[in-house]
């Protein structure tokens, strides 16, 4: 190596100087494409985030009752209802975790307005014992969120002998929605919001077998027939209280991290855990996942739209299997025989009538 003299100092070259150049060059093509891909995963998460509820209204003086509001996009549901200064009554089957989700929601909002009722939806004895102490201590009801659901849980029967998918996701909430009713109509202009699926697209509900009775129990399609169950009492119910001041929305919320998918990942646990990172990409947050809800809550000038479909804080056409007025009145008539609804039923179709 022969060095090259500059006035008195000796100039060197530094050795595997073309190397550092190599190196140079491919970490900068590496960061380069670290770059890349950050703004292509931010660009998905937003785009998968979906729509937001921009709505900024108030809800002082005003009361909301959330079902199944202890965790995933009920519990999110409820803090922002209190955060526009709501009364939130949390409607939960397990009391323990729902009064630590109050208390922490208590905590996050400033608002001490939220409190916490026991409701099991699987059970007519405990959404009528619900029901009667609502309507005997509120003095209003705004809106009504029927939220809670189970999701494809293999097959058991509740205590009134209903399959558990169809019980919780639809009856407890048909017989909930229809003992509100009063309260309802008496706060005038509210509304009820069902939390429904993308999932009632190829639903189908068995009249002759609503419980897979005879028929083999496949747990995605008694989900599919729930959910669709959802959409067609949201359609039906809509038409009932027409014109009175009462209006009725369905929604799917997106694919969420919540854990209503445990039940999928018990019966499938090394793909659960394979497919738990992408998930974390692929997925909404429970934050996400409430926007729709309180968009359908809260946006004011919805109630021409009363009975319609929503996603991503926009109006959706439902398939077609959720638009069969034909098959809403049937679910209606069986569900209210179900849940033993009788004079409520026939009250609620007086009462629309002489809106009309």
């Amino acid at each position: 190596m022969e060095g090259a003299a500059l006035g008195e100092f000796l100039v060197v070259p530094w050795p595997g100087t073309a190397d550092w150049t190599v190196w140079e060059g491919l970490w900068m093509k590496c960061g380069a494409a670290l770059g890349f891909s950050l703004i292509c995963v931010a660009a998905l998460r937003r785009w998968i985030g979906g729509g937001v509820c921009r709505c900024t209204i108030r809800l002082d003086g005003k009361t909301v009752l959330v079902t199944g509001a202890n965790s995933g996009i009920g519990k999110e549901t409820s803090r922002d209802l209190a955060r526009r200064g709501a009364r939130v009554v949390m409607a939960c089957r397990d009391l323990s975790r729902a009064v630590q989700a109050a208390e922490e929601i208590r905590k996050s909002t400033g608002n001490g307005n939220v409190v916490v009722r026991h409701l099991d939806l699987a059970s007519l004895y405990s959404v009528r014992t619900f029901a009667k102490e609502f309507l005997d201590t509120e003095d209003r009801l705004d809106i009504l969120i029927n939220n809670a659901g189970v999701m494809m849980c293999p097959k058991r029967l509740t205590e009134d002998g209903f399959e558990t998918q169809l019980a919780v996701n639809h009856l407890g909430h048909f017989l909930l929605t229809n003992l509100l009713l009063p309260k309802l109509r008496s706060s005038s202009p509210s509304r009820v919001v069902n939390v429904s699926s993308i999932a009632h697209r190829g639903g189908r509900i068995d009249f002759d077998d609503l419980f897979f009775s005879r028929r083999p129990y496949g747990a995605l399609e008694s989900y599919r027939q729930s959910k669709l169950a959802n959409i067609l009492f949201t359609r039906d119910l809509a038409r009932r209280l027409k014109g009175s001041g009462v209006s009725a929305f369905c929604l799917h919320p997106g694919v969420i991290r919540t854990e209503l998918g445990r039940h999928v990942e018990s019966w499938f646990p090394l793909l659960g855990a394979l497919l738990r990172l992408p998930a974390l990409l692929l997925m909404k947050t429970p934050w996400q996942g409430c926007q729709t809800t309180l968009f359908c809550a809260v946006t004011p000038g919805l109630e021409d739209r009363s009975g319609c479909y929503f996603s991503d804080c926009e109006e959706r056409e439902a398939a077609p299997e959720g638009r069969d007025d034909e098959a809403a009145r049937r679910l209606w008539d069986a569900s209210a025989r179900l849940v033993r609804l009788g004079d409520i039923s026939s009250v609620s179709q007086d009462q629309t009538e002489s809106h009309r």
